[in-house]
């Protein structure tokens, strides 16, 4: 799906999607732990790409760690930069991140690539791992499941992946995966995640 079909689809509903997910305590606390724990290991400035209002951005700079939002949505921006002013945050896209090569520590994408259609993710990777750092670490939140399908999400269409499909992909783009994580929450579309590393030159 084009970026651009997202980003406006994101912005003509971006005030509904603030006051419904755009506090940190929204998300559920296991993902505040994980999250945490993983970019206290990161060595370098975190990028959390599709930062949206600016949440999980702000949480990882209160916890002392180095991190710039992005999101291609500038209603979103706007409301991180007045809501979180200690924070740093722009508008970017994870296709084309701005980042000099081999830059960056780490790069969060919690659930913002969930849009990305199939034939789409691949040179989103390779992005990610170009402005990745030797050794960098790279973490996805995801809806998975048993297949690879498409869904109605409340926004506009998404993806879920079975965690092994979409690790392979990640492999292919130059990382090896170093952790996996799968929740099934009641009321609620399966959650997977993946934690890799770009391989060392």
């Amino acid at each position: 799906m084009p970026l651009s079909t997202v980003r406006d689809a994101y912005a003509v509903r971006s005030a509904e999607y603030i006051d419904l997910l755009g506090s940190i305590e929204d998300t559920a606390e296991q993902d505040r732990e994980y999250v945490l724990a993983w970019a206290q290991r990161v060595d370098g400035r975190i990028v959390d790409v599709g930062c949206g209002p600016g949440q999980w951005t702000n949480y990882l700079h209160e916890n002392g760690l180095e991190v710039v939002g992005v999101d291609p949505v500038p209603a979103f921006i706007d409301h991180a930069r007045q809501r979180y002013p200690g924070t740093t945050c722009r508008v970017g896209d994870a296709g084309q991140l701005d980042a000099d090569d081999a830059s960056l520590g780490g790069v969060l994408a919690w659930y913002s690539l969930i849009h990305t259609a199939p034939d789409d993710l691949d040179s989103i990777l390779h992005e990610l791992a170009r402005s990745l750092r030797s050794g960098g670490s790279l973490m996805i939140g995801f809806f998975g499941g048993p297949e690879l399908v498409a869904f109605d999400h409340a926004v506009t269409t998404a993806y879920s992946w079975p965690v092994a499909v979409l690790s392979a992909r990640v492999q292919q783009a130059g990382f090896t995966i170093a952790d996996t994580q799968t929740r099934a929450d009641p009321g609620a579309r399966p959650h997977a995640a993946i934690i890799a590393r770009k391989l060392r030159d």
